[in-house]
């Protein structure tokens, strides 16, 4: 299947990191500390760096919070994206401890004069805003108007907002339209689409634990990036935030659009499995996980498949009755112990990985 053609955006910058036009699409996350707890809040963005977040927004509650991202900046090497809601003081104060980015709706942060300042701040600062609208937090009149949360009360949300910012001459504008249904969300924003050329922030919001939030995500997402829309995204999880980037790695690779990393391919197991792959599968994938180079690694478990994917990977391991065969580049490099499996497939891996990083 060939994937649309990207939708033509405009190019703006969150820091050094270019969203839209023809930047790649970015993956982002957001922290779950007190971000008043500068250190708890490095730790856990240095945790995001190292899985290749390249985005990070954290909650901004109050002053305190406003002003610890000075610090939390000073400590970390990617852009920061402040999240402010009802108070326009937090996105002056933000601003000026260096954020970003901002994530806000100008219609609920004050009145026009307020919404001015920011702007005003925001524009002399480059500091681009992400307008966020959430079906759960759908402004009253619109569902009264549509008789409840549809696309189309969405998008006039989405539409209200950038009109304020485009009425004040300011462009440095990103979308989502977030909703925990998919196809609402798909909806949604389709129809934005096609009548704006802003960048648009991917998600699925309060997708759920990571099993089923990942599905989710993963549906949602992957067909809006199928169809070309989509410039930077966040998959919403419960838990620790570095399996949203994880996740969205994935779900960039199955696509094509993005390559970092180990791709694992490995087969589901049938009765005709002679090894404990499970069990070989699960640590190679653990041993793997801090890997950026991209490499396609096979773990197969009979004769009926596995030699065949596994010439196809880069590395690959093809299971017989207590031994494996170990592939490199589609050659057959020797043969292993079933308990010898795992250390020499990540030997050859670190080798292969080795050679890329050489080639460069």
């Amino acid at each position: 299947m060939q994937l649309s053609t990207r939708r033509k955006t405009r190019l703006i910058h969150v820091g050094s990191l270019g969203i839209g036009g023809d930047a790649p699409i970015s993956i982002q996350s957001m922290t779950n500390t007190d971000t008043r707890d500068v250190g708890a809040t490095v730790a856990q963005i240095r945790d995001l760096e190292q899985a290749g977040c390249e985005l990070v927004r954290v909650a901004v509650v109050d002053k305190d919070a406003a002003s610890a991202i000075k610090s939390i900046k000073k400590n970390i090497s990617i852009p920061v994206v402040a999240d402010i809601h009802f108070d326009y003081r937090l996105a002056l104060k933000a601003m000026d401890s260096g954020v970003d980015g901002l994530r806000l709706n100008p219609g609920n942060i004050g009145g026009p004069d307020k919404v001015a300042q920011v702007v005003r701040e925001a524009r002399e600062r480059r500091v681009p805003i992400r307008i966020g609208v959430n079906a759960g937090s759908l402004e009253k009149t619109l569902m009264e108007k549509y008789s409840g949360i549809t696309p189309e009360a969405m998008v006039e949300s989405a539409l209200g907002h950038i009109r304020i910012l485009e009425d004040m001459g300011f462009s440095l504008i990103k979308v989502s339209l977030k909703a925990s249904e998919v196809p609402l969300m798909v909806q949604a924003y389709r129809r934005l689409a096609e009548l704006v050329d802003y960048p648009f922030h991917l998600g699925v919001t309060e997708a759920g634990t990571v099993l089923r939030g990942s599905v989710k995500s993963a549906v949602g997402m992957g067909i809006l990036l199928g169809e070309g829309i989509g410039d930077t995204m966040r998959v919403s999880l419960t838990g620790d935030p570095v399996h949203e980037v994880r996740v969205g790695y994935q779900i960039l690779k199955a696509l094509g659009l993005r390559e970092r990393g180990v791709e694992l391919i490995s087969c589901p197991t049938c009765g005709r499995c002679q090894i404990n792959l499970v069990d070989v599968a699960e640590e190679v994938e653990q041993r793997l996980q801090h890997v950026t180079t991209p490499v396609r690694v096979a773990v197969m478990g009979c004769a009926v498949n596995g030699p065949g994917e596994a010439r196809q990977a880069d590395v690959g391991i093809a299971g017989g009755k207590g031994f494996g065969l170990l592939f490199r580049n589609g050659e057959v490099v020797r043969k292993v112990a079933a308990h010898e499996m795992v250390p020499a497939l990540l030997e050859e891996i670190k080798s292969v990985v080795a050679t890329k990083e050489r080639d460069r």
